[in-house]
């Protein structure tokens, strides 16, 4: 009973009292979020002394982070909360029926509470393992300010979640993933610092178009080529998202007291959308992370990994990161044992994501028998089928788990070719930054096609 009080008077994000909100009271608080997301980024902690994290940048942008920032922490804390709980409830170690209001609100609790303890521990590990080390005497004015910028992530993704669009989670990913694309074509500082413009024949730029612009000039014919394999890689990824994004399998069902009205029930390949990736991107982040701060603590390599210039070179996190093959094929520096690891790659995506897929459909309201319920109190029915919920479901059934499984395994299997072609970015952040913003843009256009602007409704059609 202590238990419940504490998971009821944990400190929330209060809902609106309106069950429909308007766009713009959404779009407003979208924006908020989304502006002070980028200033916090730009926070730097009080104290720090040395920034060993700073060569994990290409993990950042799975993490939602900017690492030396106060939210160094990212979604990392949520998404790992999410991964374990999922995995003890989907295991039934943990029996909660999430079918009902009272073991929704039980879970979200847990959840909660487990972010919470996340937030303290993985901040402390940083700064520890020196991973973000302080100055000496100011490691807990350091922790205390990964602390406060966790919640501060945590709270700003309940605030989209209860008063914008969508979640904060995928808010945050896809702004980074934007961030870092519009830099990654058009950055022209130099890695040495020095702006390539003032010197655009001498002075290597780093946006890739500048890059692609500065070879022609420059008749460097491997540089160029590989700036624009790079470039059409990611458009063609982007391109084969939003293709996959289209796959749906419709369900025919018919209104019971209006005869001759009829609707498709739509059940998309992907069915769990985004999460499965997230939460296995996010895995394979924190692992070789973690990995990476294990070697620098203990000053030498273990089994978890060997790391080279922020990039694993050995050990566990060598075989489940990823290598850019066609970058190595043009480049000539293609090894063999590139494809093995590319194997090892493709089956961590694939298999995370697979089971990752079937734990959020289960836990999330998603199952048959969540959506058999769904359509029963909508009033429909399957045309020539009685009409009962158990063989509302029963038929459901026959679709809904071969398409988490399939979708799961089809979209882990998308990521980690994405990655290991190599893009802009990660392959896996360009997938997940294509389907945020087309289910941003499917709920946008469902829920508020009345009262939006003029302007925007044109827009979004």
């Amino acid at each position: 009973m202590q238990f419940m009080n504490i998971l009821k008077n944990l400190p929330e994000i209060k809902g609106p009292l309106e069950k429909r909100l308007s766009f713009n009271v959404k779009l407003k608080w979208t924006l908020i979020v989304l502006v002070s997301f980028f200033i916090l980024a730009n926070v730097p902690l009080y104290g720090l002394a040395k920034n060993a994290l700073e060569r994990f940048q290409y993990l950042a942008i799975i993490l939602g982070t900017d690492f030396g920032s106060i939210i160094s922490l990212g979604i990392g804390p949520i998404v790992m909360a999410s991964i374990i709980l999922q995995l003890l409830v989907g295991s039934q170690i943990i029996n909660i029926d999430t079918s009902t209001t009272e073991g929704k609100k039980f879970f979200q609790g847990i959840q909660k509470l487990m972010v919470f303890f996340f937030i303290i521990f993985e901040a402390m590990v940083y700064v520890l393992m020196k991973g973000l080390e302080a100055m000496p005497g100011f490691s807990t004015i350091v922790i205390t300010q990964l602390c406060l910028g966790g919640l501060a992530i945590v709270f700003m993704n309940e605030l989209v979640e209860k008063w914008g669009f969508g979640s904060g989670v995928s808010l945050f990913i896809a702004a980074g993933v934007g961030w870092r694309l519009f830099t990654g074509m058009f950055q022209f500082i130099s890695i040495g610092g020095t702006n390539c413009l003032m010197d655009f024949s001498g002075t290597p730029c780093a946006g890739k178009i500048l890059v692609l612009i500065q070879s022609i000039i420059n008749q460097a014919p491997t540089e160029a080529f590989n700036a624009f394999a790079i470039l059409a890689v990611t458009a063609i990824i982007f391109l084969a998202v939003v293709w996959a994004q289209s796959l749906k399998v419709e369900i025919p069902l018919s209104y019971d007291r209006l005869r001759g009205y009829g609707i498709r029930w739509p059940l998309a390949f992907f069915y769990a959308s985004v999460i499965p990736v997230i939460l296995t991107a996010a895995l394979a982040a924190n692992l070789q992370l973690f990995a990476g701060l294990v070697e620098g603590w203990l000053g030498h390599p273990t089994f978890l990994g060997t790391f080279s210039q922020g990039r694993a070179v050995a050990g566990f996190a060598f075989w489940i990161s990823n290598v850019n093959i066609l970058e190595a094929v043009i480049t000539g520096s293609f090894r063999n044992i590139y494809i093995f690891q590319a194997l090892s790659h493709i089956l961590f995506y694939m298999t995370f994501s697979t089971i990752f897929a079937v734990f959020w459909v289960k836990t999330s309201g998603m199952d048959a028998s969540s959506q058999a319920k769904n359509i029963m109190n909508s009033g429909l029915q399957i045309p020539g089928f009685r009409k009962d919920e158990r063989v509302l479901e029963s038929v459901l059934s026959r679709y809904i788990m071969p398409l988490t499984i399939m979708g799961g395994a089809a979209i882990g299997l998308l990521a980690s070719g994405a990655n290991l072609l190599g893009t802009l970015t990660s392959g896996t952040a360009i997938l997940l930054a294509v389907m945020i913003i087309h289910q941003f843009y499917t709920n946008i256009a469902q829920q508020h096609a009345v009262d939006m602007h003029p302007a925007m409704k044109k827009m979004m059609e």
